[in-house]
Formats: structure tokens, C-alpha cells, sequence
């Protein structure tokens, strides 16, 4: 058997690994790249590897990072299956659609190329499996997967993959601590060979007792400077879990200042659908809210903005105001509008409650850039910028160690991916000093036999 790293090698979007077993050619996730621009260069690269012969994808969720090449894979020769939790299943179509919605208008506008259109993207749709979570799967020639809960975002898993004798587990992305709405990731079993996420392999996050009081208090000092608040935030699951923590400000501690809240993201506001259809993968607390008949994703203070026109009305708002839209990593999406109209406003804040990868504009902000270039035009950057840790979708270096600590059978092998490399070498040399499991940072193309 043979595993090689086709993608979130060295780095953290991308995610695309197949395994090789003496039957078939399995594809863990087939993502897209990430960085300055919505829809880069690499997306357009060939596949280290001839779709038509893959017989199976198996995808750990829906974030574009993981399913967003899935479209084109089956335009170039895929014909297998595609399985992935129900939930994952209706998300990854928002997914696509949304790409294409905007590669389609970066295309008119920019000229920029486009990856896939509906046609692909109704192709890939007809070959998805919906699956349950630990419910063995037959892949024929007595090669088995099981889905477990990651607890990353709705419907997320880390997958089991037994073939030759073998059992390989990826850990697709790997959720925070106390995450709102889902549950925490299941505990990790008997691996042989864990390919592990190590996105905040070298951090650890602040506390998640803290985050409800942290969003409070940023809120609460961008409200007293009058400007607009603006909140980048995946489409999938941070918007949703900001919803939630605001909605429990708003009416249950009452503390959340009384200004208009925007939900200006047309995929998150269509997700919303698919978390009312899925109520199985809430938490406890969720359920509990359920079954008391409280909608936690709604509260006064939040409009929905879900056309152009709705976005561009939020311009005659005045301040203080709030601002959710997408993309998350500031690469494209609403977002961008805001932040060319606002940045330049000493009295507003961006508030990033996500990973930034390289390259994109969050990324550069993050890090403190003075100026900016958006739409080809330099921006004064003058805003307050603040980051929440407790808001990430990923486990931090602590989670990750705990995770396989907790396994039942300690893997023989660990490779680190979907991380930058000082993440994912660093995490790696935790395991192997802890652990003293050898634990590589895989190569982009690395080929290595299990």
C-alpha cells in the first residue's frame, strides 16, 4: 500500500491524498488551493494522477479547502464514489455552486479562468453517497471505510480507511475544544498509519470559557468608536457559531450592545437550511435549545442580507453597525467590499475569527500590513484589527497531542499535513518526543509505502 501527498503538503489548503492498495485507488478529499487571489493558478494543474482510475473519494467535510476541486476531478474522467455524511453531502453542493457563482463573476469582471461550471458541478452531486457516522462502508474487494465525528464543523469526519491488512485514519480537520452546536471530536481508535491536520501544530488557543466574553468586549469597544465592525468569517460553521454565541449575548446575558448585526453571506444564510434539517449532529446544548423551541441562529439585532442589492443597502446603514460576511480568509466574497469601503476608517475594527492562510488578504492583515491593494487600488489600512483564537475550527497543539494520546492503539506512523511547515514540524517532533512515534512533514508529491 502507498499513500501520496497530492495537495495541503507543507501547507494548509489543498487537502488531497491518495491511497493505493493492492484493489483500488481511494482519494481522501480533493480540495482547492488557497491563496491571493479566490481561485489560483495550481487549481488549474493537471492531478498528480489520472482520475479515471480512482475509484473512490472519500471527503472529510465541506470546507472548499477539501471538496472544491471535486467538480473538476469528475470533469476530467471521475466516474466512482463519492461518499460523505449527509450533511456534508447538501453543504458541499452550497460549496460548489458558490465557487462557481464567484468564478463566474471574477471571470466577467476580471477575466479570470473558471475551474468547473453547473453541469460538473451536478455531475460530481449525482455520484455523492451520504453516509452515517461508525457504520462500517463496503468499498468492494474487502476494503472497508468508517466516517467518525471530527467535530470541525457540521458533518465533519475523520475517516477510517482499512484495506491489506491495514487500517489508515485521516484526520481531515480537526475541531477546537467546546465548540457550540456539534460535539467534540470522537475519541481516535487503532491506526496504523494517522495522516493528522497540524494547522495550529505550534499554538494553542486561548480558553474557550473565554469566548463569549471576548467577543463581548470587542464588540463592545468597536460599538464605542461609532464605526462599522466587520467579521470575516467561514460560510461553514464560524458563522454559525458566532450566531449562536451572539445570540446567547443578545438574549439570555442581555449584554450585547443594540446595534444592527448583518448576516451578508448568501452560503451561510443557505447552510442555515441544512442545520435545521440535521439536528442529529447537534451537541447537548444545541439540543436542549431545540427541544426548549429557542431558535439559537436568530435574534433581533440580525438582518439577513442575501442579495447584491441587500449588501449594498448595509452601505446607508450608519455606524456603529456589524458586518458577517465571507470569504473567510479575506481572498474574495462580500468581505471584500466592506473591507475596501471601511479599513481606511480609523473608527472601525476587523475582528478575524479564522485561519488566514499565506497569501490572501487576511493573512496580510493579520500580520499587521499598513496598506493593502484591493480592486487594484492601495488602501490606508487605519482600522483597529483583533483576532479570536477561541473561535477557530481547528484543535490546537494541545487538542492534537490529547488526541492521540487518547487513542486505542497508538498509530505506527504519523504524517503531518495541512499545515505550514514550522507548524507541521513542530507538531511532528512533539509526537516523536512524547510518543516516540516516527512522525514525518510529507513533501508535495511525496510517494511513501505503508
Amino acid at each position: 500500500m502507498h499513500i501520496t501527498f497530492c495537495g495541503a503538503a507543507h501547507e494548509v489548503t489543498g487537502s488531497c491524498h491518495l491511497i493505493e492498495t493492492s484493489k483500488k485507488k481511494i482519494l481522501l478529499d480533493c480540495g482547492m488551493f488557497q491563496g491571493s487571489d479566490f481561485n489560483e493558478g495550481k487549481n488549474h494543474d493537471k492531478f498528480p494522477f489520472d482520475p479515471t482510475t480512482v475509484s473512490v473519494v472519500l471527503v472529510s467535510h465541506a470546507h472548499l479547502d477539501h471538496v472544491g476541486r471535486i467538480p473538476k476531478l469528475v470533469k476530467e474522467g471521475f466516474t466512482g464514489r463519492i461518499l460523505l455524511t449527509k450533511g456534508t453531502k447538501e453543504l458541499a453542493k452550497l460549496i460548489w455552486e458558490d465557487a462557481y457563482s464567484i468564478m463566474y463573476y471574477n471571470n466577467r469582471k476580471y477575466q479570470s479562468p473558471i475551474l468547473y461550471d453547473q453541469m460538473d458541478i451536478d455531475a460530481a452531486y449525482a455520484l455523492c453517497e451520504g453516509v452515517n457516522y461508525n457504520t462500517e462502508i463496503d468499498l468492494d474487494d474487502g476494503e472497508r471505510a468508517v466516517f467518525h465525528d471530527a467535530g470541525h464543523i457540521f458533518g465533519s469526519s475523520f475517516i477510517d480507511v482499512l484495506a491489506d491488512g491495514k487500517r489508515i485514519t485521516f484526520s481531515g480537520d480537526f475541531g477546537n475544544h467546546n465548540a457550540p452546536i456539534i460535539n467534540d471530536t470522537e475519541r481516535l481508535g487503532k491506526p496504523d498509519v494517522l495522516l493528522l491536520e497540524s494547522t495550529y501544530g505550534d499554538r494553542i488557543h486561548e480558553t474557550a470559557t473565554r469566548r463569549k466574553e471576548t467577543i463581548n468586549h470587542l464588540i463592545t469597544e468597536g460599538v464605542k468608536r461609532g464605526g462599522t465592525i466587520m467579521i470575516p468569517a467561514f460560510s461553514l460553521e464560524r458563522t454559525q457559531e458566532l450566531l449562536y454565541e451572539l445570540h446567547d449575548l443578545s438574549l439570555h446575558d442581555q449584554t450585547l450592545p443594540k446595534v444592527p448585526i448583518f448576516l451578508d453571506s448568501p452560503l451561510a444564510i443557505d447552510a442555515l437550511k441544512v442545520y435545521k434539517k440535521y439536528t442529529e449532529y447537534y451537541d447537548e446544548g444545541a439540543k436542549e435549545e431545540l427541544r426548549d423551541g429557542d431558535d439559537f441562529l436568530n435574534f433581533p439585532e440580525l438582518h439577513i442580507a442575501y442579495t447584491r442589492e441587500d449588501s449594498k443597502a448595509i452601505n446607508e446603514v450608519p455606524g456603529p453597525k456589524i458586518v458577517i460576511a465571507g470569504s473567510g480568509m479575506m481572498n474574495g466574497g462580500r468581505i471584500i467590499h466592506h473591507a475596501f469601503r471601511y479599513l481606511s476608517d480609523p473608527n472601525s475594527t476587523l475582528i478575524i475569527v479564522g485561519y488566514q492562510a499565506q497569501g490572501t488578504l487576511g493573512r496580510r492583515l493579520y500580520e499587521g500590513a499598513e496598506r493593502v491593494k484591493i480592486f487594484n487600488e492601495d488602501v490606508d489600512v487605519r482600522c483597529q484589527i483583533k483576532a479570536i483564537g477561541e473561535l477557530s475550527a481547528h484543535g490546537d497543539q494541545i487538542k492534537l497531542l490529547e488526541w492521540i494520546r487518547s487513542a486505542e492503539h497508538k498509530p505506527k506512523k504519523v504524517y503531518c499535513v495541512h499545515g505550514e511547515p514550522h507548524a507541521a514540524t513542530e507538531l511532528a517532533h512533539h509526537i516523536r518526543d512524547e510518543f516516540g512515534i516516527p512522525s514525518f512533514v510529507p513533501e508535495y508529491g511525496e510517494r511513501v509505502e505503508v
